[in-house]
């Protein structure tokens, strides 16, 4: 990172303070602040990187970077891919399409120490893993900044330790190593408490729990309603030839013109009737129809993911988590 970081940014990070998406109540208010954080996120940043996870968020976040960068001819930033190694199949396929259709630059984040030891002894998620049979940095986040002081811990993504070192310290060490300085990533404020607060401009300067950075936010304003009508309406007919703008898939099989699930920048899980793309060990549809033509007002998104849990979200997040 430069030693001038954050100096040379002219950014505000209040920006967002007590506001909700209510404050933005159109979709066309929502895409036009979008558009004005990425832009910004683009100017600014020496070394900005995109958060893109394949669902839903991410890729809306995807799409205005690319129209922005497009627009204004600023330069396309890498993708940032946390292989968790419990990902649906169907994900990795999403992501290795769109990636050489939009011919991306994606940087697969990884912990490579945690997927070594998982190979080399044949372990399957669940199964238990030797905190003393891990590197030193491992060792360092679990005893250190965790707290943790078990033996062992399962390898399960949707716990404290797992998620933790499958998913926060891989994205660490990518940024690290790639000097990135701002990544753009797809938090909505109404996603979760924890992130309730968030700004537009987040800073994570603390050299002691992660390498320094801000996050940048363009879809805070966002939910995910707001998510879902921006995909048919500017996403998907913009970026598929043959796709009329505002028709919304009734079923799995309800795609227009003859186009196919692999002409649609939406993953089939979400029309399988799948809300949350964690993992596929636990993560499971939260109804039959797909998903934006759920009750999502009324009910919970991630009501089919096993972590959930508010407290955890926050000290997660604390230490560098989504």
């Amino acid at each position: 990172m430069a030693e001038d970081f954050p100096d040379y940014l002219d950014v505000d990070y209040s920006a967002g303070e007590g506001e909700s998406p209510e404050d933005y109540p159109t979709l066309e208010d929502k895409v036009e602040k979008a558009i004005e954080v990425t832009r910004r996120g683009l100017e600014e940043y020496r070394n900005p990187a995109i958060m893109w996870t394949g669902g839903k968020d991410s890729t809306l976040v995807l799409y205005f970077v690319k129209e922005v960068a497009e627009q204004f001819d600023l330069e396309m930033p890498p993708a940032v891919f946390i292989d968790h190694y419990q990902h649906f199949d169907e994900l990795h396929d999403f992501v290795e399409h769109w990636a050489e259709a939009w011919d991306l630059d994606v940087v697969y984040a990884r912990n490579e120490d945690v997927g070594q030891y998982v190979d080399a002894n044949g372990l399957t998620p669940g199964d238990d893993i030797p905190i003393g049979d891990l590197n030193e940095q491992n060792q360092h986040h679990v005893r250190n900044l965790l707290e943790y002081d078990e033996e062992t811990f399962p390898f399960l993504l949707d716990t404290y330790v797992g998620n933790h070192l499958l998913k926060t310290v891989a994205l660490n060490n990518a940024l690290e190593a790639h000097d990135v300085d701002g990544i753009l990533s797809g938090i909505r404020w109404d996603e979760q408490e924890a992130r309730a607060d968030e700004t537009f401009f987040s800073p994570r300067h603390d050299p002691d729990v992660y390498p320094p950075h801000d996050r940048i936010q363009p879809i805070l304003q966002f939910d995910e309603r707001a998510v879902w009508d921006a995909f048919w309406n500017y996403v998907v007919p913009e970026t598929v030839e043959g796709y009329p703008a505002g028709h919304v898939p009734q079923s799995y099989d309800d795609l227009p013109n003859d186009l196919t699930h692999e002409d649609i920048p939406v993953s089939p899980k979400y029309f399988a009737g799948f809300r949350s793309l964690g993992s596929e060990v636990s993560t499971d549809k939260s109804a039959e129809e797909p998903a934006w033509l759920q009750d999502l007002e009324g009910t919970t998104e991630r009501a089919g993911r096993a972590q959930d849990k508010e407290d955890l979200m926050e000290r997660l997040r604390d230490l560098g988590y989504m």
